[in-house]
């Protein structure tokens, strides 16, 4: 499983990187998750205003 960023949907605003707890997200415009330290606990998805803009792969 793992966490993918929707390019055409995410807007930068840096919410998933602020939220994260494992430091797995950069927010620099398009977000970015670094697969290896990215545990999966979805928190990200909860604190993005848009919807869909992260998905889960593989679930």
């Amino acid at each position: 499983m793992s966490i993918k960023v929707i390019e055409g949907l995410c807007v930068g605003c840096g919410q998933c990187e602020l939220s994260c707890p494992e430091d797995a997200i950069r927010a620099w415009g398009i977000a970015e998750v670094d697969d290896e330290a990215c545990t999966e606990c979805l928190v990200c998805q909860g604190f993005c205003p848009i919807s869909g803009a992260l998905e889960v792969e593989g679930a």
